[in-house]
Order: structure tokens, then C-alpha cells, then sequence
């Protein structure tokens, strides 16, 4: 999960968005981004799809996110 939280974490920061103007815009709670961009394991796979929608990535067992 640590790859996708670098991922998300650079990217968001890249587009220029804070943690809550990024959870607002995916629709996602701050509590949820914060956590996911900390690494926490048990974080719903359907709202971190969502996260990762919005730089055009999915999540998919066993690849990985460069």
C-alpha cells in the first residue's frame, strides 16, 4: 500500500491540491486521505480506486504503480 500512497500523495501535490481540496474534489472524506497517504492497510479498496481515478489509475491485485 506504500506504493500507492507515495503515488497519491505526489500526485495530488503536483495538481496543487491540499488534503481536504483533494478529498472534496474525489468526493472522499480528509480522514480517508489522510489515512491512505499514511499507508494505513485497511483503508477501503473502492475509495482508494476512487482516489486513484482521479489521476486515470486503478488499482489491480499483484501489478504495480509506478
Amino acid at each position: 500500500m506504500n506504493q500507492i500512497a507515495e503515488f497519491i500523495k505526489k500526485n495530488r501535490k503536483a495538481a496543487g491540491l491540499t488534503q481536504e481540496q483533494f478529498a472534496m474534489r474525489a468526493g472522499l472524506g480528509l480522514r480517508f486521505v489522510r489515512e491512505l497517504e499514511q499507508g494505513k492497510e485497511t483503508v477501503r479498496m473502492d475509495k482508494v480506486n476512487i482516489a486513484l481515478g482521479m489521476f486515470g489509475m486503478e488499482a489491480v491485485p499483484g501489478r504495480q504503480v509506478d
